[in-house]
């Protein structure tokens, strides 16, 4: 059984046929018509250097809902003090550059490829993907990247190189889609980071319970003002 969407000649499997990992999926391109139709129904690419494209489809999702988007007590003098500035949609490539090269505790390598970055990049060009920059004394020192299909926005990466630099732009990320009508952040995998600002855990059925009533919702293929 496979899925498409009316706008795309192509098929995936059903993410229902993804294995115990996860692993829907092999092969293939990122192209944006692919990669579109892959987050419409919350697949998506993760894949080393060396191998093949992967398709992921995770038993279990880890979500935040936007509006009970959580701000934690040490968060608050960052917000309130104006520590630091935040620009949008500004420097797409610089962070999925900064993404791709931080170093990452218990983590050997990356999976940003360059064909990832490639193909996100245009997916930005064209409006689906979307940066948060954060800013201290002129240096970008946090940020992060995602996709935004309907009301769902799916988080690919983040980097930060001072302390509490990301998680302030996942908080100002959870602004704008609050202001911008989303309903929910799709952090894909678990995240302790992410839990802290509200996120748990639901069915792979439960999502794709979301994912059927996301596809109802118009996409605004428009850079982030």
């Amino acid at each position: 059984m496979g899925l498409h969407y009316p706008d795309f000649p192509m098929y995936f499997p059903h993410p229902f046929l993804s294995n115990e990992d996860g692993l829907l999926a092999v092969g293939g391109d990122l192209g944006i018509e692919r990669l579109l139709l892959a987050y419409r129904f919350g697949i998506f690419p993760w894949y080393s250097e060396d191998q093949p494209i992967l398709w992921w489809s995770p038993k279990k999702r880890f979500i935040i809902d936007v509006e009970n988007m959580h701000m934690p007590k040490s968060m608050r003098t960052y917000f309130n003090n104006n520590i630091f500035t935040v620009t949008v949609d500004q420097h797409f490539e610089s962070v999925i550059d900064r993404c791709q090269n931080i170093t990452r505790s218990n983590q050997d390598g990356t999976w940003i490829t360059s064909d990832i970055k490639k193909a996100y990049t245009k997916l930005h060009s064209k409006g689906y993907a979307h940066s948060v920059e954060v800013w201290q004394e002129n240096k970008m020192v946090g940020g992060l990247y995602g996709v935004g299909i309907g009301k769902i926005f799916s988080g690919e990466s983040m980097f930060s190189e001072i302390s509490n630099a990301s998680k302030y732009a996942a908080l100002f990320l959870g602004n704008i889609l609050r202001e911008k009508g989303y309903t929910t952040i799709d952090c894909q995998q678990y995240s302790s980071h992410m839990e802290r600002l509200g996120g748990y855990s639901i069915s792979q059925a439960e999502y794709f319970d979301m994912i059927k009533e996301n596809l109802l919702c118009e996409s605004f293929a428009k850079k982030w003002d």
